[in-house]
């Protein structure tokens, strides 16, 4: 039997409402908009009317048609809340979280200040904006000095014409903070002072702009060189977890006499040397010295009364040759494929 457009609409919507399963509203597709259905009889049809009915007829089948299908596939999302909502597997295994990886350098870090503090050291932290006394005047580098060619440095305009005496600029080692922990510690003490520090140089796979030190300061009434190489060595013997030789050899530092630069046997190759150590046997792993009696002077210590030693490594040196990164320059870079691995 034949219906007509005002039939189909006030029967179709009231059977989609009514029905309860997905079967049933295939069925109603089936019967209304199917090849055989009673709305495709209609527009199958329209070739027998008039021109204006086929506009007219047309245009209502066709509105019809898309409001059918519109109705019919809310009632089936419908459907499928429904049974999502009365169907959980408890045993089904939880979705996966995917969780964060520290940088190389973060876990770095945090080792070597745990080796410390197992010495008996305090961690100390300080600005990473410092002015020109702590970073270089009380550390025996007064302007115009030689040595303040070695440190590329970042300076900071003032904005006023009083700072001259106390110019600003990036720390260019972790050196001021003990600077400014002597201005307000007395002796005894031992502390390490990690931080980011900052240098106006080339950057390539082994150097940066931007780079983390790790300095140490011990002072006291009896402290001597050899306290120093019997607290590096038990720290690279730690942080390496095997045994390991260390030497010293004369180096230069202003803020130190005398200075010593600091070599270890390659815990890769153990003195048979490698690519790391370039064939050496070696590596140069900071750089130490006593504390220089001018320092003391700074701080407002008796250099007869006290004496220590001052020590610096690189982190990311450390953490190179430990996890085997061949560029300093992927430390900062932001690939997460990089962190992901650690």
């Amino acid at each position: 039997m034949n219906m007509t457009l005002y039939e189909i609409e006030q029967l179709v919507f009231a059977e989609i409402v009514r029905v309860s399963t997905a079967k049933e509203l295939e069925e109603i597709q089936h019967t209304y908009l199917g090849r055989k259905g009673h709305l495709t009889a209609i527009l199958r049809g329209l070739s027998e009317l008039s021109l204006e009915e086929k506009r007219d007829v047309g245009e209502r089948a066709n509105l019809l048609r898309v409001r059918i299908e519109t109705a019919l596939k809310e009632r089936l999302e419908e459907f499928k809340e429904k049974q999502e909502e009365r169907f959980f597997d408890i045993t089904f295994p939880g979705k996966k979280v995917v969780a964060g990886h520290f940088n190389p350098l973060t876990l770095i870090l945090k080792e070597i200040e745990d080796i410390f503090i197992s010495f008996g050291f305090s961690v100390v932290e300080g600005p990473e904006v410092e002015t020109e006394f702590n970073n270089f005047d009380a550390l025996n580098i007064p302007a115009n000095h030689p040595a303040r060619e070695m440190w590329d440095t970042f300076w900071i305009k003032s904005q006023s014409s009083n700072l001259k005496s106390q110019r600003l600029l990036l720390r260019t080692h972790t050196s001021p903070v003990q600077i400014r922990y002597m201005m307000t510690h007395e002796p005894p003490f031992r502390i390490i002072v990690p931080g980011t520090t900052y240098r106006y140089e080339a950057t390539d796979a082994r150097h940066e702009m931007q780079f983390t030190q790790v300095e140490g300061l011990v002072v006291g009434e009896d402290v001597t060189l050899a306290n120093f190489k019997a607290v590096i060595e038990a720290f690279f013997i730690r942080l390496f977890a095997q045994k390991v030789e260390i030497r010293l050899r004369p180096g230069y530092f202003p803020f130190v006499e005398p200075g010593v630069e600091v070599d270890a046997t390659c815990p890769r190759c153990k003195k048979k040397g490698c690519e790391l150590c370039k064939f050496s046997g070696w590596l140069e792993l900071g750089g130490a010295g006593m504390v220089h009696p001018n320092v003391f002077d700074a701080v407002k210590y008796n250099p007869k009364e006290v004496q220590g030693f001052a020590f610096g490594i690189g982190a990311e040196r450390f953490a190179m040759i430990k996890y085997g990164i061949p560029d300093i320059r992927l430390f900062r870079s932001g690939d997460l494929r990089f962190i992901r691995q650690f």
